[in-house]
C-alpha cells in the first residue's frame, strides 16, 4: 500500500563452503533450525537448488554474509574436508598424519585431520595436503566412495562406459567413480553423459555430490532430478526447441488491480500473469496459463500514450526467457481533480509512482493509504512536478483488455 513500507533483514553465517580459498576460519556456524535456505544469487529454477537447499537445511553447507551462494564458486581441499565433516559422523580408521602445509592454527586443521582419519581424504607425497588447491569433481567422488567404503561391482569398466568421456578419469579413479555411480552419487549438468572429471568441482556440484552420497547411505530422503547418472535407466530425452512465430497473442491477466494509472511520462515496472494455456496448431502447450511477463510500461510520446513492453518470460517451471512482445498503445486518460474522494480513484486501482505523486498533491491528500503502487521513480522525488496544480491528466488502462500483447519476433522455448 502507498504511505505503508516494512523493511525486513537476514543475515547470513558461513562455513565450509560459505568461505574462499585464502580466508580465516568461518565465523559462525548456523544451527540446522535457523539455517539460511533460501539466497540472493539461487533461483528456485536453477539445477542444484534443491540439493543446496537441503544441505542448508541440516547445517551441513551455508551462504555468504551478503545472503549469496555463489554457486559456481570453486571449492578448495580444505573447504571440502570442512564439509565431509558436517555431513559424516564417522569412527576413525587410521593414525592421524602430520601435514607440513597445514599448521596447527590452520583453520581447517582439524576438519583436514578427521576427513584423512576417517578415509574420506589422503594426502600428496612430501607429507603434503595441500589444503588451498581446487578440488577436482573426480577427487569429490572418489573421496566419498572411498570414506563410504563403496565397491564397484565385476561390471565397474561398463558402468564407466556411461560416460561418453570416461577416457579422461584417471586410472586412480576409476573404480571408485564406478562404485560412485552405483550407488547413485554422481550429478552431471548440463548433460548426464558427460562426467568433466578433471573440472574443478563448483559449491553447487558439490553440493549435489554429498547430497546423493547421504541419500545412498540412507540419511536423507532421494530428490528428483534428471541429472543424477542411474544406470540402467533410459537417458532422458533432451529438450526439443519450439518456435513461437512473431503474431502470436499472449492473453494475460493482472490480478492485483481492476484498473491502472500512470502519467504521461513515466516508466512503471509491472509483471502479468498469462490468462490460458497458448497451443501449437498441433496442440502442444509451448506456455502454460499461469506463467509470468515480466516488462514495464512505457511512455509513447508521440502518441501521447502509454504501452506495455514485455522484457521477460517466466514459465511456470522456472525456465526463462527473453521475449519481444509489447501490448497496443493506451491513450485512455482519466482526469484527477483537486478535492475529488481518492477512494473513488484508488479502489482496486495500480498505480504508477508518478500517478501515486500526482493523486498525492492535487487531491491534498498527503497520506495515501489505498491502492497497489507499481514502483520505479521515488515518489517523493516526483511531487514537486505537481505542485500548483488543480488537476491532472492521467493514462488509464484496463488490465483485462488493453494489456493483452503480440509477440513480435520469433523466439524459441525448449519442451522437455
Amino acid at each position: 500500500m502507498f504511505g505503508h513500507f516494512r523493511w525486513q533483514s537476514g543475515c547470513a553465517a558461513f562455513m565450509a563452503l560459505g568461505i574462499t580459498a585464502g580466508t580465516i576460519a568461518p565465523l559462525v556456524t548456523p544451527t540446522a533450525s535457523f539455517a539460511q535456505t533460501t539466497f540472493t544469487d539461487l533461483q528456485s529454477n536453477y539445477w542444484a537448488a534443491e540439493f543446496i537447499q537441503q544441505l542448508a537445511q541440516r547445517g551441513i553447507i551455508a551462504g555468504f554474509p551478503d545472503g549469496s551462494f555463489r554457486p559456481e564458486q570453486p571449492v578448495t581441499r580444505a573447504q571440502f574436508a570442512a564439509m565431509i565433516g558436517k555431513a559424516f559422523q564417522k569412527a576413525p580408521e587410521r593414525q592421524a598424519a602430520r601435514f607440513d602445509d597445514v599448521p596447527s592454527n590452520y583453520w581447517a586443521s582439524s576438519a583436514i585431520q578427521d576427513a584423512y582419519t576417517t578415509g574420506f581424504l589422503s594426502g600428496y607425497p612430501g607429507n603434503r595436503f595441500e589444503p588451498n588447491q581446487n578440488i577436482p569433481r573426480e577427487q569429490v567422488l572418489v573421496s566419498l566412495a572411498n570414506g563410504l567404503k563403496y565397491n564397484a561391482s565385476s561390471n565397474a569398466e561398463s558402468n564407466l562406459q556411461y560416460y561418453n568421456d570416461a577416457n579422461n578419469i584417471s586410472s586412480y579413479a576409476g573404480s571408485p567413480i564406478a562404485a560412485a555411480t552405483e550407488k547413485q552419487i554422481v550429478v552431471n549438468y548440463p548433460d548426464v553423459k558427460f562426467l568433466n572429471p578433471k573440472a574443478t568441482a563448483t559449491r553447487a556440484q558439490v553440493a549435489a555430490f554429498v547430497y546423493q552420497a547421504l541419500v545412498s547411505s540412507g540419511k536423507a530422503a532421494a530428490i528428483s532430478s534428471p541429472y543424477i547418472v542411474a544406470l540402467g535407466e533410459p537417458t532422458p530425452s533432451k529438450p526439443v526447441a519450439v518456435t513461437i512465430p512473431e503474431g502470436t497473442v499472449i492473453p494475460i491477466r493482472y490480478e492485483k488491480a481492476e484498473k491502472i494509472l500512470v502519467t504521461k511520462d513515466e516508466t512503471a515496472p509491472l509483471t502479468l500473469t498469462v490468462a490460458q494455456n497458448v497451443v501449437t496448431d498441433k496442440g502442444t502447450l509451448v506456455i502454460p496459463a499461469g506463467s509470468q511477463v515480466v516488462g514495464e510500461l512505457r511512455p509513447v510520446k508521440d502518441k501521447g500514450g502509454s504501452q506495455f513492453i514485455a522484457q521477460k518470460l517466466i514459465l511456470t517451471n522456472g525456465q526463462e526467457y527473453p521475449i519481444n512482445a509489447t501490448s497496443e498503445v493506451i491513450t485512455k486518460t482519466e482526469t484527477v481533480k483537486k478535492g475529488i474522494n481518492t477512494n473513488t480513484i484508488l479502489r482496486n486501482t495500480a498505480l504508477g509512482a508518478g500517478a501515486a505523486a500526482a493523486v498525492s498533491v492535487v487531491t491534498g491528500d498527503k497520506a495515501i493509504s489505498a491502492g497497489e503502487i507499481l514502483g520505479g521513480a521515488t515518489i517523493g522525488g516526483l511531487i514537486g512536478l505537481f505542485f500548483g496544480k488543480n488537476s491532472v491528466d492521467l493514462i488509464a488502462i484496463d488490465p483485462k483488455t488493453d494489456l493483452q500483447m503480440t509477440i513480435g519476433q520469433n523466439f524459441q522455448v525448449s519442451l522437455k
